[in-house]
């Protein structure tokens, strides 16, 4: 079987993402599903598009339920083909070490993962993560506040995503039933 793409979207409180899988498992997670968006994605893993609602099934079931507010740690199986050797290193570590509702520094990960780079290194392989939320970028935090995020409108969605997952108290001016 040759690989291939399949696509998939979920309508969240932070508008409609958009999943991408192949055979091996989740490849990208874009903060805005639409035909250019797809076509990047496309472009970028240089495979044909299938539609394929099953493969995509366990990823979109596993959003729903974190955007209900259901604690979660995504098991799903990923595929790395969209990162570098840097990327996939710390990405990986990332993925396996950082629980939900829990962070770590920018150089906390930087040494968790040995991949031999400077905080701020770090912090571009975070906005380089094709696959956010799943793979929990946005729990990555400056060592002295939040640091940046490139997902949906930016930092203000890091904010809500830590509320939601605790790691975060709520503000007096942010309601978790409403997003940025």
């Amino acid at each position: 079987m040759n690989p291939s793409l399949a696509f998939g979207a979920l309508d969240t409180v932070l508008g409609r993402l958009l999943v991408g899988a192949t055979e091996t498992g989740v490849a990208w997670l874009a903060f805005r599903d639409g035909p250019g968006a797809r076509a990047r994605a496309a472009e970028r893993a240089g495979l044909p598009v299938v539609t394929d609602p099953d493969r995509l099934a366990p990823a979109l079931a596993g959003l729903a339920a974190y955007f209900d507010g259901e604690p979660r740690d995504f098991t799903l199986p990923i595929d790395w083909r969209l990162t570098s050797p840097l990327q996939r290193q710390v990405l990986t570590k990332l993925y396996e070490s950082v629980p939900y509702g829990q962070v770590v520094t920018y150089g906390e990960l930087g040494e968790r993962s040995a991949a031999g780079v400077p905080a701020q290194a770090i912090g571009q392989v975070m906005g380089g993560n094709p696959i956010p939320l799943i793979v929990p970028c946005h729990r990555v935090v400056a060592a002295n506040g939040l640091g940046g995020y490139s997902g949906g409108s930016g930092v203000e969605v890091k904010r809500w995503l830590l509320t939601l997952e605790g790691a975060l108290p709520a503000t007096l001016d942010w309601d978790l039933a409403t997003a940025p």
